[in-house]
């Protein structure tokens, strides 16, 4: 007789004797019908090792097919819940199921949070503390873990199904989760108030230029010259604070790339949500348990030289690799796209000459910033206003040298004007200004229309 199958019996003998006049089962169900959550956190784990053990035992009989082994695993619970938890009320058991389910298989109290749509970040800030990102607000859920070795355990559930690991000795990991979210994860001894996740969402269906146009996040003549400024093959960085939408900015401007060029990206954490069919993607490798083995963003650019691309777009710059993309950029790979921290055009100047510095090339700043005005032809400017909404606040021209200093003009700008109950009240203008590579933007067969850029303050 299997496992399953002596569940099965044991819960038809209970149901018997329940209807035979047991009462003391049934007087400590009256009394814990109103119970809390927490009430069965003992029972839960009871059940959650009763159906690992029933799995383990019946691994090797379990279809491959995700729904029947889905099935089976949650008749498995169901079953042990019947037998373990009869002081339960019913009302409660299905959402008792679903939790075991999640616990066993998914992510835990994280699921129902990753499946809302209107989600765009999660902050596990220790076992009690999980806090979600709607709308650009940040707000405080009830959802718990039980402790700190719960949380613990679903880190590792995620950083293991990519290959990586955390502990002690490396406390802090980067990963993805299937549906392509960034996930960062830290632990004690650096995290001082428990393990903590930050989970950064993406949808499934990838945002468009016209969501962000419908968000207002861009003005329709933007559009146009950013669409004409990617397909002329021109160098672009996308700078902005934490949070701000580089990222989901970088992919929507990717989308202008033609179905013909070869794209290799680069990232850290996969995240990049290419729609073309000829793209390569490549990601970043730590280092092993005995410190070797790590394959760094600057490896990886120095390598995708290497590999014919048409176009490079790196997910974001932070290190010593700004040196070999600004070379890349200055060899004839022209079109390369890739995202900075900065909070304007000219805080990204002095940190590209940072981040070149920190390559470990001595090299004079003058020849850093001619490198920079050389490579660069625009910077586009994401922010996120007090009000949560996300908008390109600037698009500049990066212009030359003028002595020492690289020379900036904006050619678009978002002009706030003020904040009230509403939120953040603005528009976006054309300075007038009609950027100096239009000329090159011609030689690559596309042309710049003048009532993209008349000013309308």
């Amino acid at each position: 007789m299997s496992l399953l199958e002596r569940l099965e019996k044991q819960k038809s003998i209970q149901k018997s004797d329940a209807e035979s006049g047991k009462t003391l089962r049934d007087a400590r169900s009256l009394q814990k019908s109103e119970a809390p959550a927490e009430e069965y956190a003992e029972l839960k784990m009871e059940v959650h090792r009763e159906v690992i053990d029933l799995i383990n035992r019946e691994s090797e009989k379990l279809a491959e097919d995700n729904e029947e082994r889905a099935e089976f695993i949650r008749n498995a619970i169901d079953s042990v819940l019947t037998i373990k938890g009869s002081e339960i009320p019913r009302a409660e058991r299905p959402r008792i199921v679903n939790e075991l389910y999640n616990d066993i298989v998914g992510l835990g109290p994280l699921e129902p949070l990753l499946a809302d749509p209107t989600i765009s970040e999660i902050m596990v800030n220790g076992y009690d503390h999980v806090y979600v990102e709607m709308k650009g607000k940040i707000t405080k859920t009830q959802v718990r873990f039980r402790d700190d070795a719960h949380v613990l355990n679903v880190i590792n559930r995620i950083v293991t199904s990519v290959g990586r690991r955390i502990d002690e000795s490396s406390p802090m990991v980067d990963a993805r989760l299937a549906d392509g979210s960034r996930v960062n994860a830290i632990i004690p001894p650096c995290a001082l108030t428990g393990p903590t996740i930050t989970i950064r969402k993406f949808s499934k269906n990838p945002l468009t230029v016209a969501d962000l146009m419908r968000f207002g996040s861009v003005s329709p003549h933007m559009v146009a010259f950013l669409e004409a400024c990617v397909k002329a093959r021109l160098n672009i960085v996308v700078s902005g604070g934490t949070g701000s939408g580089k990222t989901t900015l970088l992919s929507v401007l990717s989308d202008y790339i033609p179905e013909t060029e070869r794209i290799v990206t680069i990232e850290d954490a996969a995240e990049l949500q290419l729609r073309q069919e000829h793209v390569i993607t490549l990601e970043s490798k730590p280092a092993n348990v005995e410190g070797k083995g790590a394959v760094t963003i600057r490896d990886l650019v120095k390598n995708a030289l290497r590999m014919r691309p048409d176009r490079i777009v790196v997910g974001e710059v932070r290190s010593g690799e700004a040196l070999d993309m600004l070379q890349a950029m200055n060899t004839g790979h022209d079109g390369s796209l890739t995202t900075a921290h900065a909070n304007s055009p000219r805080d990204l100047m002095s940190r590209l000459e940072t981040m070149v510095l920190m390559s470990g090339f001595d090299m004079p700043v003058k020849a850093i910033r001619e490198q920079i005005a050389s490579a660069l032809d625009l910077v586009v400017q994401q922010s996120r206003l007090r009000d949560g909404t996300r908008k390109i606040t600037s698009i500049s021209e990066v212009v030359g040298m003028e002595g020492d200093t690289i020379t900036l003009q904006d050619i678009f700008v978002y002009k706030q004007h003020g904040y009230g109950p509403d939120g953040t009240g603005g528009a976006f203008v054309a300075t007038g200004v009609r950027p100096n590579f239009a000329g090159k933007m011609l030689d690559n067969g596309v042309a710049l229309r003048d009532e993209w850029f008349i000013t309308n303050d």
